[in-house]
């Protein structure tokens, strides 16, 4: 019926950090340029011939469909259309040639032909596959019972690194992949073991046996996502490896082992760490044989293995590309770093320790890049105010440099700098505006790479009534003159609500240059409104040449229409932020940060404000009865709330300012994640009124427990220096703020629940007593990374999709919804046909009529989830908040009106920012393979990644087709200063 494409031999070996493309590439014999091989069953390796592709595919439409004459001619078209395609994305995927095994070629041709809409030859070419993995089986079984016993190997020998060839260990082989499967449900190590011995040859290295574990093991995750576990224990022996050796602990460990081992190699971790002057001196100083003992091996195996290997690429340190760290070392040098400080620094490093390596809570990306080293850079955010003259502006972007270097993400406010036609006393001349200064301050964060980790990252903001603001909107399209283009940089709008008063009545919106009008800069609430309406008096009566009126609506429409072109520039809320921050007293809110949840005070020349992340992980806090665990919530968010108050004196501060700042207000941004895994935990689909209930409830516990625990540290250690006239010092707390804003922006203008369910009469007289230690205590960033590290949604995300392909920086990970898949399993539903149904949809669940509409509701994914759920869940958490959220809209079926309806409600329910809109156009999506990555693949619009959409009209106008979103372009490490 069909012939096969090839057969398997050698699995290359597979360095963490590359795809198997690339692994391929370098460890098979020598590939020639832009030459793609073929690993075969058999052993072989052979260059990819499209021929015998085609010869399979056609023999597939043959056994269906017959021989006619009809029937050949439109299978000769269809077989050349399929094999094509199905040649161009390898070519894509490797344009440097390189290595890929059968059996993906074979996963493209089904995924192709189901694409295509042949769902009966799929069908076939699916059962012939299983079929013929159902005879090697039985012939492997019977090949097995005839040889020497199953600890014997004697054909194959594995060669050293210094050219010795010694017989394979099939004990130890045996006992590494049993442990990394141990307490798993639906595991089969055998099964893993006898594939990946199909893949091993005489001769095969060490490392080459470890790649062809884990990569059996990986391939099994999208049958049953506990295989990822499984993956995540057979890397982490190489891991080890590598580590004891560097060490001299010793050549190599099973994961029992380490349970003694872990304490005998921290001590020699420190000390090594400390000639290599990779670590802080000080880390010699605690009691390592006590810290040693506190650590938990068994924990290793909590890690997926995208989490693992996220790890292994990006976090441990290494010497001579020899990662020296192992994960529970990692956690542990993490918190000895926050607790180097401490009066009882053993103690508070061990409370640290088990916090962070039980996932219940993760700090961000540079406090566990930079913890404990020599020079720990633990802050996520900067914000800075750019002044408006020329020595101003360019150590504004000096600033940048700095901060960036130490992988600092930026939001920088450009309100200040005057407009295009502005006059300029000194020169007698005029102005060129603020767009050719950011085009400076875009290629400043392309050349400051933050020490080589990623790019720079960096926001500039700008208030709508800026004479600029119409050229600022274009700053990312990829058409116009390029030197007024910022193609790498973020934008965001800094939107009054007077604004959104005159869009909401239709009514004129006036510009103007801050040359003429500077204290609007620095005004909010009503305030504003009655100084702007006096600006717009004064340019009625010719008092006032620069300026320009436009209809309010209209600018609010062409603002939709680039954010849903080119992602650019997101929609935030000056007033909320300002009339609901503690600090009104003590300055302004001018900017949010790079990921929109920091709202911090500036002030050009004076305050840059620094912000300290770490986020709770929800799904954590969730009990066995669907229940929030208040007490082990109320504990986490101690010990958190204490980590980053730490960090605040700790860190590493490469610009004055920012010190200074931080030391006066010291304000520290408690978030979450997994809030999606709490809700599958919970039994509650995210597109409901439960849902958004829970959003309250949850953030509320948080929010109660945070506060109350910076309350008992200003207790401890005293309030912040600025505490007198805060919000905090009157009593008024972040769900009393509501009202403040409700006032200042007229009821009619906003609706915003403000129901509570704790004690918060008991917490105002707390705070009123003890004071606060921290000015500001929440915000929610986007934690992708550190959700990827442990293991659960990013942030307050919904799932984008059910089963696809993740790309970062580490490689391509299956992601499979584990809640699914054994929803499915318990209802007798999981079967390879579930599996190609949810490749063909792309995720989603809503198609495949076999799955109960119960399941289909909880698992919707993120643009089957009604935009309307997502802002009044996070509405319900605003009001607890007292910064902001980074929150993603997603919109399917997106159109001007659409558009208009979100974003206006978003502003209506009080939010005080909006980050990425995630848009699919109204018309019908080209559809993506998963097994391609290209789901996930980082936009061309930018370095974060722009909104899906990267070509479409203004929201007025009809929409087009757009291209498939990305997973997730907050994965894109540009982007994960602020996780």
């Amino acid at each position: 019926m069909h012939t096969e494409t090839g057969r398997s031999q050698s699995v290359p070996s597979e360095k963490p950090g590359t795809t198997k493309e690339q692994a391929g590439s370098t460890s098979l014999a020598a590939t020639a340029p832009g030459q793609i091989r073929v690993i075969k069953r058999n052993g072989t390796v052979v260059p990819y011939d499209d021929s015998k592709i085609s010869v399979a595919v056609t023999k597939a439409f043959l056994a269906v469909e017959g021989g006619t004459a009809a029937a050949s001619s439109r299978i000769h078209d269809q077989v050349r259309e399929l094999v094509g395609q199905i040649s161009a994305t390898f070519k894509r995927r490797m344009p440097s040639g390189g290595t890929i095994h059968i059996e993906e070629i074979q996963d493209q041709v089904e995924l192709a032909l189901m694409r295509s809409g042949e769902h009966k030859i799929a069908r076939d070419y699916v059962l012939y596959r299983e079929e013929h993995a159902r005879l090697r089986a039985e012939k492997e079984q019977q090949k097995q019972a005839a040889t020497a016993p199953a600890d014997a190997h004697p054909s194959i020998r594995v060669k050293l690194e210094d050219g010795t060839l010694i017989p394979l260990d099939m004990e130890r082989l045996r006992t590494i992949v049993s442990e990394a499967c141990e307490g798993l449900k639906d595991v089969d190590g055998e099964a893993i073991l006898s594939e990946a011995l199909k893949n091993l040859y005489d001769g095969v290295s060490e490392n080459d046996i470890n790649t062809a574990l884990v990569i059996t093991a990986r391939t099994l995750v999208e049958r049953e996502p506990n295989y990822t576990y499984a993956t995540a224990s057979l890397l982490l022996d190489k891991l080890r490896s590598e580590a004891l050796r560097f060490l001299g602990v010793a050549e190599r460990a099973t994961a029992h082992e380490m349970a003694e081992l872990y304490a005998a190699t921290l001590p020699a971790y420190v000390e090594k760490g400390i000639e290599l002057e990779l670590l802080d001196p000080a880390l010699a100083t605690f009691d390592l044989e006590k810290l040693g003992a506190s650590i938990k091996g068994e924990r290793d195996h909590q890690f997926s293995y995208l989490g693992l290997q996220t790890l292994y690429d990006r976090y441990f340190l290494h010497s001579n590309d020899i990662r020296f760290e192992l994960p529970q070392i990692f956690f542990m040098r993490v918190a000895m770093g926050l607790a180097i400080n401490e009066e009882d620094k053993n103690a508070r490093a061990i409370e640290f320790y088990n916090l962070l390596s039980s996932f219940d809570y993760m700090s961000s990306t540079p406090t566990l890049f930079n913890a404990g080293t020599l020079r720990p850079q633990l802050s996520s955010c900067y914000l800075t105010t750019v002044p408006d003259d020329l020595h101003g502006i360019y150590g504004a972007i000096q600033d940048n440099a700095m901060l960036s270097k130490w992988a600092g993400g930026l939001g920088n406010d450009w309100t200040p700098v005057r407009s295009l036609g502005s006059y300029i006393k000194g020169t007698n001349g005029k102005s060129q505006g603020v767009v050719p200064f950011l085009k400076v301050a875009n290629d400043t964060a392309v050349a400051v790479n933050q020490g080589g980790k990623r790019k720079g990252a960096v926001c500039a903001y700008l208030e709508t009534w800026h004479l600029d603001i119409e050229e600022f909107l274009e700053l990312r399209k990829n058409t116009g003159d390029d030197r007024r283009r910022t193609h790498d940089m973020n934008t965001a709008n800094w939107v009054p609500d007077l604004f959104m008063k005159r869009v909401f009545e239709d009514k004129e919106w006036t510009l103007f240059s801050p040359a003429n009008c500077p204290d609007l800069h620095d005004l909010f609430g009503t305030a504003f409104e009655e100084r702007y309406e006096h600006y717009e008096k004064l340019a009625a009566e010719g008092k006032l040449k620069l300026h320009k009126k436009v209809r309010a609506v209209d600018l609010w429409r062409k603002m939709l229409g680039m954010l849903f072109e080119t992602g650019h520039p997101w929609i935030t809320f000056k007033d909320s932020c300002n009339l609901r921050s503690p600090q009104q007293h003590a300055g302004v809110v001018h900017s949010s940060n790079l990921c929109t949840e920091i709202t911090l005070n500036t002030k050009a020349n004076e305050e840059i404000a620094v912000c300290n992340l770490g986020s709770v992980n929800l799904a954590q806090h969730i009990g066995e009865d669907g229940k929030l665990d208040q007490a082990k919530l109320a504990k986490t968010v101690k010990t958190a709330v204490r980590m980053l108050d730490n960090v605040i004196d700790i860190n590493y501060y490469s610009v004055e300012t920012a010190r200074a700042s931080n030391m006066r207000h010291r304000p520290v941004g408690l978030g979450l994640m997994g809030f999606q895994d709490a809700l599958y935990k919970a039994g509650i689909s995210y597109a409901s009124d439960e849902a958004v209930a829970f959003a309250d409830t949850s953030m509320e516990a948080i929010s109660f427990e945070a506060i109350s625990a910076s309350s008992d540290l200003a207790a401890e250690r005293g309030k912040y220096q600025s505490y007198d006239g805060s919000l905090w010092s009157k009593g008024i707390l972040p769900l009393d703020s509501i009202k403040i804003l409700s006032e200042q922006r007229g009821e009619q203008f906003i609706e915003q629940d403000t129901s509570s369910t704790l004690d918060w009469d008991s917490l105002r007289k707390k705070v009123s007593k003890q004071g606060m230690r921290n000015s500001n205590v929440m915000a929610i960033a986007p934690t992708a990374t550190i959700a990827n590290i442990t293991g659960v949604s990013q942030s307050i995300e919904p799932t984008y999709q059910n089963l696809y392909v993740k790309s970062n920086l580490s490689g391509e990970f299956t992601v499979v919804n584990p809640y699914l898949v054994h929803d499915l399993k318990d209802r007798g539903l999981w079967d390879k046909v579930m599996v190609n149904d949810l490749k063909y949809y792309e995720g989603s669940v809503q198609k495949i009529d076999r799955v109960p509409a119960d399941l289909k509701a909880k698992y919707a994914t993120a643009f089957e989830v009604e935009p309307r759920w997502i802002v009044d869940a996070a509405s319900r958490r605003q009001k607890w908040i007292d910064q902001a959220q980074s929150l993603n809209l997603y919109i399917a079926g997106a159109d001007g009106r659409k558009l208009d309806l979100t974003y206006r409600m978003a502003w209506y329910r009080g939010l005080k920012t909006t980050y990425y809109l995630r848009a699919l156009a109204a018309t019908t999506t080209e559809k993506s393979t998963v097994n391609g990555g290209t789901l996930n693949a980082v936009s061309a619009g930018g370095s974060n990644g722009a909104s899906a959409a990267a070509a479409a009209p203004a929201p007025a106008a009809e929409p087009q087709a757009a291209p498939v979103p990305q997973a997730c372009s907050l994965d894109d490490p540009d982007c994960e200063a602020c996780q």
